[in-house]
């Protein structure tokens, strides 16, 4: 073989056990590449996200993320996933790191087996008018009848429709083709509006448990983090995690990948302050991709 080759790490984030969750391909030794190579890696690799790390020293390093279309500020499940394979790599022996993106500083943990983010709210937006809801319901194949909730406006890097429905609704629904602003007329976000997060949210004393599908222009996801973090918010917005605490979504179920993604929010005043989305990383691959 000639040319150059670059390594890489292939893991199933949000996942319980390796080849369930959300797949991720960490691609390593990438400080020179241009954003063309990195983006025809990403479609080569064709997941929803690969990532491009630079470990820095003192527990910091640079990550910069792609989807098939191009870079995005943040994302869930690459920034645990990175993290992960930089650790099991052992250049990030720290418990607790800090990840520099688009969005900023994000706290990464380590403990009791899961990784965890720590992200801040950025955009909130709602409760939004019937009159905008009632198209996205339609994209999905549903109704008016199959929402139980206000729709809100919220993320912490990737900003998402959060959309409560029955839990009949989250089967049925199908995967729309337009983009969310092309639907509606829906509120300016600082962060990129992705898609929806249709989700039937259950409450109890310890909290909340989610049964979600993220949709974003022609696919669902099988697990989304910054979903994740932004559903937080919204849960508090609804009055469903008034004080804050924590919830867990069951995500991916419907793709074949089932995902477990484990949350929580602090709240002051009545808003989110802090939010926080952990899960379970299984190493299933590893090798080399040719530089473009």
């Amino acid at each position: 073989m000639t040319g150059t080759f670059l390594a890489y790490d292939v893991v199933d984030v949000f996942a319980e056990a390796p080849f369930a969750g959300n797949q991720l391909a960490v691609v390593h030794g990438a400080a020179d590449l241009d954003d063309a190579a990195m983006l025809a890696i990403a479609r080569e690799f064709n997941y929803s996200e690969t990532t491009f790390p630079v470990p820095v020293d003192g527990g910091r390093y640079r990550v910069r993320i792609f989807t098939l279309d191009g870079e995005v500020p943040f994302a869930g499940h690459p920034t645990l996933g990175t993290a992960w394979v930089l650790r099991e790599r052992g250049e990030l022996p720290e418990d607790a790191v800090v990840q520099e993106c688009g969005a900023g500083d994000i706290g990464v943990q380590f403990a009791h087996g899961n990784v965890e983010l720590t992200a801040a709210p950025r955009d909130l937006a709602g409760p939004l008018a019937e009159d905008l809801v009632d198209p996205l319901l339609a994209e999905l194949g549903l109704t008016h009848e199959d929402r139980v909730g206000d729709a809100w406006i919220a993320g912490t890097g990737l900003t998402f429709v959060h959309l409560p429905v029955t839990d009949a609704a989250i089967a049925r629904a199908r995967v729309g083709r337009t983009h969310v602003r092309e639907l509606a007329d829906l509120p300016a976000t600082t962060d990129p509006l992705e898609g929806i997060n249709l989700y039937a949210a259950r409450t109890s004393s310890a909290g909340a448990d989610v049964h979600s599908r993220v949709f974003v222009l022609g696919i669902e996801d099988p697990a989304t983090g910054s979903a994740a973090a932004g559903l937080g918010m919204a849960l508090v917005a609804r009055g469903l995690l008034a004080d804050g605490g924590r919830y867990r979504i069951h995500q991916g179920v419907e793709l074949g990948r089932p995902s477990v993604l484990l949350g929580s929010a602090d709240v002051v005043d009545g808003r989110a302050t802090t939010l926080r989305v952990a899960g379970q990383v299984h190493h299933v691959a590893r090798g080399e991709i040719r530089q473009p």
